[in-house]
């Protein structure tokens, strides 16, 4: 059901080489940008005749509109189970006291007398978040998206999500819901490529958009990857990853579970045990049968993605080298469950998300942690980072200097200016100090004509 990789008695080797050793899924951007491209430029050229027409073509429903009225949010919010609302309303609430305290205030830093630096952070515009709708619904992920924006500061947030054909071509009515709680009434039923597309160019219903966001498959990272530079993104997110380091302390019944959880995803999710206990391993093997017998979407995506390349228990001769197979790896997910797990914790370095200990399983932190589910996949964890606040601000810079703070910073200014051979650099300084016989600091002033 799941392969085993044994990376025991032999050192392990550094970088890339160790990287090449883990499991991980195909995923080829690249290819499927070139099927992408005409897609996003039918929407350029036609707009909303070309999402009406795509959304026919690849979600079986031909739309009036693609954009949501919003009686349908209210209506869908109205009709949602109370036990669904509730436990919404939570993830909402601890999701907004994370992102809260991730706010940025304006810094000022007085570098010199009479110079300072200020820093202020200005939100973008405007956002189009995207939140999928094909294998599964996703109003977890509307959170993820709107929370951050939200708390950032962004004046304008739009939504879109694929069209369904059961719901007469609205999107998924707990998506509606979740917008409606959200204070979110600009949706669209518009899926994939053709939601990226939306806001990037703008159509006649929607309004163009600085920045995309937002989890979805490869055609949705290709969309992105094609309109990057254009708009902002977060990340080209491939298919969802758990790794868990976990030693001859943990149970195998969590262990698999978890393993289970993600692999539920999609047939290409990633579930990596990394170990140092055969004993462990061989547990966890067990387990997997009954469990997964026991679940849903056995067939068409748990058992294959447990199955698939990307998929496999990691045997090691220590913690000490499990830690550096998980920084190799750079999990969107990484389940610490070690003895001393927040000593552990602390030490990995590459990772979208750290779940420590058995108490703190990725479930938790897919709906009601109040962490962010949107994170780098596919080793982008290690320079990259999951959705935040941040993710929706841009520092500006602020220089105020005046007449005599520049004077004492200007003959090096001229000096740099000289060496990287940019005279003109210089001369914007030395401009502004003819005849100014305090200017006497390696630099000859300029007579005035």
């Amino acid at each position: 059901m799941i392969s085993r990789i044994d990376l025991r008695g032999d050192a392990l080797p550094e970088g890339p080489a160790l990287r090449d050793l883990l499991p991980r899924a195909d995923f080829d951007v690249s290819a499927a940008l070139e099927k992408v491209r005409p897609i996003c430029e039918a929407v350029r050229h036609r707009g909303d005749a070309a999402l009406i027409d795509f959304a026919e073509r690849f979600d079986g429903v031909r739309l009036e509109s693609v954009r949501v009225p919003v009686k349908a949010l209210a209506d869908a919010l109205e009709a949602l189970d109370p036990a669904v609302r509730a436990a919404l309303e939570e993830s909402i609430r601890r999701a907004r006291l994370v992102h809260r305290e991730q706010r940025r205030t304006t810094h000022t830093t007085q570098v010199a007398p009479g110079g300072s630096v200020t820093e202020k952070w200005v939100p973008v515009d405007r956002v189009g978040l995207y939140a999928p709708g094909g294998r599964s619904v996703y109003p977890s992920s509307v959170i993820m998206n709107v929370v951050p924006a939200q708390e950032a500061g962004v004046e304008s947030i739009a939504l879109a999500s694929p069209a369904q054909a059961d719901f007469d071509g609205l999107p998924h009515p707990t998506i509606l819901a979740a917008c409606a709680l959200l204070g979110v009434d600009e949706v669209y039923a518009a899926g994939g490529a053709t939601a990226v597309a939306m806001f990037a160019y703008g159509t006649e219903s929607c309004a163009p958009a600085n920045m995309v966001t937002g989890p979805g498959n490869i055609w949705v990272a290709a969309a992105k990857r094609y309109f990057a530079g254009k708009i902002g993104i977060d990340t080209e997110a491939g298919p969802t990853e758990i790794a868990i380091l976990a030693d001859d302390t943990a149970d195998p019944v969590h262990v698999a579970a978890d393993l289970i959880s993600q692999a539920e995803h999609d047939p290409l999710a990633a579930a990596v045990l990394v170990t140092d206990s055969v004993a462990l391993a061989d547990a966890v093997e067990k387990e997997l049968e009954p469990q997964v017998a026991a679940t849903k979407h056995i067939e068409d995506r748990i058992a294959p993605a447990l199955a698939g390349r990307q998929s496999a228990i990691v045997v090691v001769d220590g913690v000490e080298e499990g830690l550096r197979v998980v920084d190799a790896y750079g999990a969107e997910h990484l389940e610490i469950q070690t003895a001393n797990a927040a000593a552990v914790a602390d030490r990995v370095r590459n990772a979208g998300a750290i779940f420590v200990g058995p108490w703190s399983p990725v479930s938790l932190g897919d709906y009601a942690a109040g962490s962010n589910h949107v994170l780098p996949t596919g080793g982008c964890a290690c320079h990259s980072s999951g959705l935040s606040v941040q993710s929706f601000l841009r520092g500006i810079h602020i220089v105020d200097y005046t007449r005599d703070a520049l004077a004492d910073v200007a003959h090096h200014v001229v000096t740099l200016a000289e060496a990287e051979d940019l005279p003109a650099h210089g001369a914007a300084v030395k401009a502004r100090f003819v005849g100014d016989e305090r200017m006497s600091r390696g630099w000859k002033v300029p007579e005035s004509k």
